[in-house]
């Protein structure tokens, strides 16, 4: 059975490879330019704004630069090299330098869909791409906020999205597209150019491994070797501006219907489940999270709230295409409930000082969001199965397989980030040094490494 492992895989077609050239379709691609500026819209402001109102005062412009500019930053890195090595075939590891600088891409250049013989315009893809290159190193800023030099900040980040998320983003994602699974021996030819995690049948529909726990591990890798802000578990640190946050995170929210329903590439049908398992989950993770917090402390709180929202996000991504409504609630209240356990139970049992819980939340959002995708996907469990292109129709559904795919990709993405993460933070601490001064940290970062202040007396 052959086993497409992501909606954000892509087939790169030239002209002479196929009797006719193949065109774009218009409804698909003006869909996924409407996507793509939802998921820049998820970055700057949303996780901008988010991130900025947890922290304290003297640190907000600190965190909304650092989110901005390495956005920016790594916009540049993907045009230059990075979505060649993402999405162009190499090996099983890593893509090659054939589309480096956007070079061969046109405006005739196509990208197939999930459905054969439907494309998008390449460019399009491309930059839809890069809007998930760029948030996923900006999800990691917030473990080690408050103490991280700027210069630290952007070096760390260059070489974790060179040597983490580009490989696995390619693992995961990088496929020859349904047009190449005429028969069997071709689906054979075609599945041995795929990614080393597509070729597990590891399902991941727009982020689970590649965004989230990438993201996640890396940063408690980051929170462990940066170290405890100066004054952690003695010193109040209390969010200093909750309006901010929640509208950082309705602006997450509503950007990530571009992020998951744009992943399906197409606006069909599918796309019309994604949307609504999207919706679902959210609202459950959200409940969730507030009742748990509701019994454990005695009320609930607008911080405990949208942190759920953004919780059942990142559990439902990876199974937003394969789950069924009721199947995305289900992760929804697990992903709700299992985060606030994570950012209170398991932080505090460790002591470790994830500054906005980007592995609480994301980290551990992701490994149950991919997991979790076994199951809900399960046709028996209301879920849509996964499609054999060869028989042009659903084939069978084996949980035990699927489950085991999934804790390759899981395991594959939490091990590789972590190892690279861990050597980019020594390498940088060697170099540029990790941590501002113990007085530029106390009297924040904003003035010490910007000038700036965010309010004035």
């Amino acid at each position: 059975m052959i086993k497409p492992s992501t909606s954000l895989a892509l087939l790169l077609l030239s002209g002479g490879a196929m009797a006719a050239e193949p065109v774009a379709s218009k409804p698909d691609t003006a869909w996924l330019l409407v996507a793509t500026v939802l998921v820049i819209l998820m970055t700057v402001p949303g996780l901008a704004l988010f991130y900025g109102g947890m922290v304290r005062a003297k640190n907000v412009l600190s965190v909304l630069m650092q989110v901005f500019v390495v956005f920016c930053l790594v916009a540049l890195l993907w045009a230059v090299y990075g979505y060649s090595l993402a999405f162009t075939e190499g090996n099983a590891i890593i893509g090659g330098f054939g589309k480096s600088f956007l070079g061969g891409i046109t405006v005739d250049s196509v990208a197939a869909t999930f459905s054969k013989g439907v494309y998008v315009p390449e460019y399009v893809y491309a930059m839809f791409q890069l809007t998930f290159a760029a948030i996923t190193p900006a999800l990691i800023v917030g473990a080690f906020a408050e103490r991280m030099k700027f210069s630290a900040v952007l070096l760390f980040i260059f070489l974790w999205f060179t040597f983490s998320y580009l490989p696995i983003a390619h693992m995961v994602w990088y496929w020859a597209g349904p047009d190449a699974y005429t028969d069997a021996q071709a689906a054979e030819a075609a599945a041995a150019t795929a990614g080393f995690i597509f070729q597990k049948g590891a399902l991941d529909f727009a982020g689970g491994t590649v965004v989230h726990v990438n993201a996640g591990v890396a940063g408690l890798v980051g929170s462990l070797l940066v170290g405890q802000r100066i004054g952690f578990g003695r010193e109040p640190m209390a969010p200093h501006n909750m309006p901010m946050t929640m509208t950082g995170a309705c602006l997450l929210w509503v950007g990530w219907f571009g992020f998951n329903v744009g992943s399906n590439l197409e606006a069909n049908g599918a796309a019309g489940l994604v949307f609504a398992n999207t919706l679902l989950a959210t609202a459950a993770a959200t409940l969730a999270w507030m009742s748990a917090e509701w019994l454990a402390r005695g009320m609930p709180s607008v911080l405990g709230a949208a942190s759920g929202a953004v919780a059942g996000l990142v559990a439902v991504t990876p199974a937003c295409g394969w789950a069924g409504p009721m199947g995305a609630i289900l992760l929804g209240l697990v992903a709700g409930a299992g985060c606030f356990w994570a950012v209170t139970g398991l932080k505090g049992h460790f002591g470790y000082d994830d500054s906005l819980d980007v592995f609480g939340v994301h980290g551990v959002g992701g490994i149950i969001g991919s997991l979790g995708t076994a199951f809900v996907a399960a046709p028996a469990l209301g879920g849509t199965g996964v499609y054999d292109y060869v028989a042009n129709g659903f084939g069978e559904y084996s949980l035990g397989s699927q489950l085991l795919s999934q804790v390759w990709g899981t395991g594959v993405a939490l091990v590789w980030s972590g190892v690279v993460a861990f050597l980019a933070f020594k390498l940088v601490d060697m170099t540029l040094g990790l941590r501002v001064a113990a007085d530029a940290e106390r009297e924040g970062l904003d003035l010490s490494e910007h000038g700036e202040m965010a309010y004035h007396d």
